[in-house]
């Protein structure tokens, strides 16, 4: 991503704004501010004299690959080389609104409004080559933002020509999008753009981003969730050369044009704090949560629970449970904070500046023009940073302060400050009847939300339940700290339990576990993507628990079907387990560019591992006890196993999304192979050796 002078120098300063005048782009307080996508295309793209084309949007990128595969869709619709496509991303003055980066919604909800703006874009510019070229539109084609007769290519006009720096008010109305076959850049592997600037260090995020002037603050932090301030004493902090000390009320920060020498200041600052009430723990809080957690709402209901019960022959009931996990990106939580003349500029690691802005110019007393936020690169997000608490920290102190100040969080604040995926239990009952089949199925989730808490299987009677979840509705107290979305919110539980429970139900109706689920199945789609699965595993059909160790787990993630197996080896002494290969099928429309679509599965695969096997947040009385690596523990290099990844392809399904589905899967592929190698189900992510060993003692003896 190059700098933004650059940008705007390399697609045209002094050319088109396709309908938009040049000065609205260079006046924020123009450009229109309201909570929906413009239907202007010009607010999306502008081309230069060269024929460069600048794209604009509201996501951002952090790692995701967003900025190379709306990149794909903007010039194949336009029909440029996709090396002429530059990106501007993430700023609010330059860019069309959007609601934020996350659910894997960039391609699947906006790419269709950008492959929209870009066919209106070049629908115009033909019927300019038209007029100019004296040819009706029939006859042209494009080639490389080239417009030029069919049979006659000297003759010719490209888009940089078209444009000579005028502004063009033209729309056409009902144009539509390339049909999937005449893609020519769409399906094919794209190199990344962002991948030059990261490799050779090029790249820029919030903490590389200092104003002349710009102090570092570190700010007090109370000692447990819940604590008081009751009194500060920041003398000593004082005395220190070139500190200075900021008091609002229980905002209390040191700031120095040194990082380091901040830390140290804000070492001596002496504070007391009133206790934290909360006498929540990482053990108590399942019991906590049941008690506590607001009325079930019905989410889904289908035939009748009593009338399927009596039909059963074998019932199962479990509880499953999943502790607290972290977002833990590689970036932490970082903001840059500028005033100018009564207007304020902020460059934050946010995964929605547009909704950041909002609550800046709100909690400032501020009009939305008079605040613009930037968003440069992300390392990492995750939906935790869907909010930038440091940025609204480092916007109060840059006002009390008179300069630039950089609030970057440190790890261990990072941890603390952190909304965590929720803890959550879902209880799920269900039986067999004397074919088999299951009878009825009732799940009911806790505290973690709603998504995928319904069946993908042909179950005649069934309810599903909520109650609470990660977006709100949650009476006071009910978590010990903020918890928030985390890569696929809910959906990470909801499927652990539900498929772990269709194993449980596959080896007490003494079926094999792919067999048990095509049983249930009608979905076409999950059923290719389960044999696709199945093919390149190498799956040999044998009932559960058979001591290899092989697991099996599927899911629709907003019509991304994905299916997955495992084979893990577990040892029996000390529990821990060796995940040997994973293998992921996924059937998720037309897929824009394979190599971000694989990367992003060999993400999830990998992330997954950590949710899994071993992330989990340890907290007692308001105090969250791991605050770093060496204790939260994230995946290591040594432990990712083989990733072989498997691309459905429907070119019938228009673009999904990609970025979580493959994740959804992993706590249930990993509990059913971890249960097919040592026999006992696993009801508690994450599957810690202890938990394992624990499971392995206590099961019955022969």
């Amino acid at each position: 991503m190059i700098n933004r002078r650059d940008f705007l120098k390399a697609t045209g300063a002094v050319g088109l704004f396709v309908s938009f005048p040049l000065s609205a782009f260079q006046e924020p307080e123009k450009v229109p501010q309201r909570p929906s996508y413009p239907k202007d295309f010009n607010a999306y793209l502008k081309i230069g004299p060269d024929g460069r084309v600048g794209c604009f949007v509201g996501k951002i990128e952090m790692g995701q690959g967003t900025m190379t595969a709306l990149a794909v869709l903007a010039a194949e619709e336009l029909d440029v080389p996709l090396e002429r496509v530059d990106m501007l991303m993430g700023d609010t003055d330059l860019c069309p609104w959007d609601g934020g980066t996350w659910g894997s919604l960039s391609v699947w909800q906006f790419g269709p409004v950008l492959r929209g703006a870009a066919a209106e874009a070049r629908a115009v510019l033909v019927q300019l080559a038209s007029e100019q070229l004296g040819v009706p539109v029939a006859r042209l084609q494009v080639r490389e933002g080239l417009v030029s007769v069919a049979g006659d290519p000297a003759r010719h006009v490209s888009y940089g020509q078209l444009v000579e720096g005028r502004r063009i008010e033209r729309h056409l109305q009902d144009v539509k999008p390339k049909p999937v076959a005449q893609f020519s850049l769409v399906g094919k592997n794209a190199p990344r753009k962002d991948g030059r600037p990261k490799v050779t260090g090029a790249a820029r995020y919030a903490a590389d981003l200092l104003p002349p002037g710009t102090l570092h603050a570190c700010l007090l932090r109370p000692p447990a969730h819940g604590a008081r301030l009751l009194s500060v004493d920041v003398s000593a902090a004082e005395q220190m050369a070139g500190i200075k000390v900021i008091q609002n009320g229980d905002l209390v920060a040191v700031l120095h044009a040194r990082p380091d020498v901040a830390r140290k200041a804000l070492g001596l600052v002496r504070a007391q704090f009133q206790p934290s009430p909360s006498t929540l723990d990482d053990r108590n809080i399942f019991d906590h949560l049941l008690k506590a957690a607001p009325p079930a709402k019905e989410l889904a209901a289908r035939g009748s629970i009593p009338a399927g019960a009596a039909r059963v022959e074998q019932r199962l009931e479990a509880t499953y449970l999943n502790s607290y996990v972290a977002h833990a990106p590689l970036e932490p939580h970082t903001a840059v904070a500028q005033w100018d003349k009564g207007r304020l500029t902020v460059w934050a690691s946010t995964q929605a500046p547009f909704p950041l802005k909002g609550q800046l110019a709100q909690a400032l007393g501020l009009r939305p023009q008079e605040v613009r936020v930037i968003t440069p690169f992300l390392g990492g997000g995750f939906g935790g940073k869907g909010i930038a608490p440091q940025a609204l920290e480092a916007a109060r102190l840059a006002r009390l302060a008179g300069t630039p100040v950089q609030v970057a969080w440190s790890r261990q604040e990072e941890f603390f400050l952190d909304t965590f995926r929720p803890a959550a239990l879902v209880k799920i009952r269900s039986g067999l009847d004397k074919d088999g089949r299951i009878a009825f199925w009732e799940h009911h989730v806790y505290c973690a939300g709603e998504a995928e808490a319904e069946t993908v299987y042909d179950i005649p009677h069934q309810r599903i339940l909520a109650s609470g979840g990660w977006m709100g509705g949650n009476p006071p107290g009910l978590h010990p700290f903020g918890i928030g979305p985390w890569r696929a919110p809910a959906a990470n539980t909801n499927v652990y339990a539900r498929e772990s429970h269709m194993d449980a139900l596959a080896a007490r109706a003494h079926l094999d576990p792919l067999e048990f689920r095509l049983k249930h199945l009608k979905n076409p789609r999950m059923i290719a993507v389960l044999h696709a699965v199945e093919k390149v595993f190498g799956w040999r059909p044998r009932p559960g628990p058979s001591g290899r160790g092989f697991g099996v787990a599927c899911a629709d993630h907003r019509d991304t079907l994905v299916a997955a197996m495992a084979e893990v080896a577990v040892d029996a002494k000390t529990g821990e387990v060796q995940v040997k290969r994973v293998v992921v099928a996924q059937d998720m429309g037309v897929v824009v560019n394979p190599d971000g679509a694989r990367q992003q599965m060999e993400g999830c695969i990998t992330m997954g591992l950590g949710y899994a096997l071993s992330e989990e947040v340890r907290f007692k009385d308001g105090k969250v006890l791991d605050e770093n690596f060496d204790t939260y523990k994230i995946p290591r290099f040594s432990q990712v196993p083989e990733i072989q990844t498997i691309l459905i392809d429907n070119p019938s399904l228009p673009a999904q999304g990609g970025g979580e589905p493959a994740i959804v899967v992993m706590g249930a592929l990993l509990a059913n192979a971890i249960h097919d190698a040592v026999g006992v189900p696993m009801l508690q992510l994450p599957m810690t050796p202890e938990r394992i060993r624990k499971a392995m003692e206590a099961r019955p003896s022969a």
